[in-house]
């Protein structure tokens, strides 16, 4: 896989700005976004859908800790 270009990559990340908005305002309902994930994940390489979802799952993780704390004892029935 070649490295993509400036413009592949702004079109990359414009596709998943645009996805993310639609999780954000359809309260992450996936299948209201189903047309933009299908845009995000032929614009942008696999690898870099993979990483975004990640990086989309830990900010939204990082942001109900700093919203409402940790509680180790929520964190314990996840296992």
């Amino acid at each position: 896989m070649s490295f993509p270009t400036k413009s592949e990559r702004e079109a990359c990340w414009q596709s998943r700005d645009k996805y993310w908005e639609c999780l954000d305002l359809n309260a992450d309902e996936a299948k209201q976004c189903l047309e933009t994930r299908s845009v995000y994940e032929n614009l942008c390489p696999a690898q870099w859908v993979k990483h975004f979802d990640r990086k989309r799952k830990y900010l939204q993780f990082k942001e109900k800790i700093e919203k409402e704390g940790y509680d180790p004892v929520e964190a314990a029935n996840w296992k």
